[in-house]
């Protein structure tokens, strides 16, 4: 009888049935799992527009079940999320000056320019932070996503 070593509860599996974390016990079924490990499938969390792949994590078993697993999820649909709406006002901005003679245009292209770059850092830098178990939590979004993956 084994008992998992985080929250107590009697687990039989992999993952422990009420908290989600990795108990070392019995291995899941052959065709519940990809066959990654938790730092691989939380640095993936973060590829493919961070939208697609955190609902994709969120929603595989036995991969919605890890808590680390799923706070990269969350934090990833919240960073995606998060693009989409900055990218929209910075898209705003630019109607705004492009009527101004040439300042308003080299200014929009400054602002897209810039806004695409941070998220590329950011993105490349969250993918690395999760490789390599680390857990980075982003000032506004982090929480967010600590208390959706922890609930």
């Amino acid at each position: 009888m084994a008992f998992c070593s985080n929250c107590g509860t009697q687990v039989n599996a992999e993952f422990c049935a009420k908290c989600g974390a990795r108990t070392g016990g019995a291995p899941p079924p052959p065709g519940d799992s990809l066959g990654i490990s938790e730092n691989v499938a939380a640095a993936l969390c973060y590829s493919l527009f961070f939208l697609l792949s955190g609902v994709l994590f969120l929603v595989l078993a036995p991969y919605n079940r890890n808590r680390v697993i799923r706070f990269h999820a969350f934090q990833a649909l919240f960073t995606g999320l998060a693009w989409i709406v900055l990218s929209a006002a910075v898209s705003l901005i630019s109607v705004v000056l492009l009527p101004i003679p040439f300042l308003g245009a080299a200014i929009s292209v400054v602002l897209h320019l810039g806004v695409g770059l941070a998220f590329l850092f950011l993105w490349l830098m969250l993918m690395y932070k999760a490789y390599n178990r680390e857990l980075w939590v982003l000032p506004v979004i982090g929480p967010l996503a600590e208390k959706q993956a922890y609930a």
